[in-house]
């Protein structure tokens, strides 16, 4: 009789855990698929895309400030494009009061890519962002899915 209820019992966290996830406004299809081809920006711009990739902190989306005052909700498996003049961009991001950001350079016709994370603290979550190679921030950008950003 012990096994029919842990054998019953399995699927709710299953489903608890599908229904906790973060929601975030998603681009449509096309747009998704258009910021994949990984295009470089026109001559007299730079390109950043923002991603956060994995599954800690599954159901609380991390809060992103970008250039020019844009911002975007990133949860597990999502991206964001920006495209503008090239200079320094300060990024940062936010989970409840806990922040973190860096700056980063982008020089015209150039594309970066930087991860959003979440970090474990002592009472609440935190959040870092560290740039990474084309090759693994395209690799994380294939399998997730764009979001809308914001003031764009």
């Amino acid at each position: 009789m012990t096994r029919q209820i842990l054998r019953g019992g399995l699927p709710l966290p299953l489903l608890l855990a599908a229904a906790a996830c973060a929601n975030v406004p998603l681009a449509d299809s096309r747009q998704d698929a258009e910021a994949k081809r990984f295009e470089q920006p026109a001559r007299d711009n730079g390109a950043l895309y923002v991603y956060r990739s994995g599954y800690m902190g599954l159901a609380r989306p991390i809060d992103v400030s970008l250039a020019g005052g844009v911002t975007a909700q990133l949860a597990s498996n999502t991206f964001v494009r920006l495209e503008g003049p090239p200079g320094p961009v300060e990024l940062s991001c936010r989970i409840g009061d806990q922040q973190g950001g860096q700056q980063i350079t982008i020089g015209s016709g150039q594309t970066r890519y930087v991860e959003v994370s979440m970090k474990v603290g002592l009472m609440m979550p935190g959040c870092v962002m560290t740039e990474v190679s084309p090759d693994q921030g395209q690799s994380s950008i294939r399998n997730a899915r764009r979001v809308n950003s914001n003031g764009q």
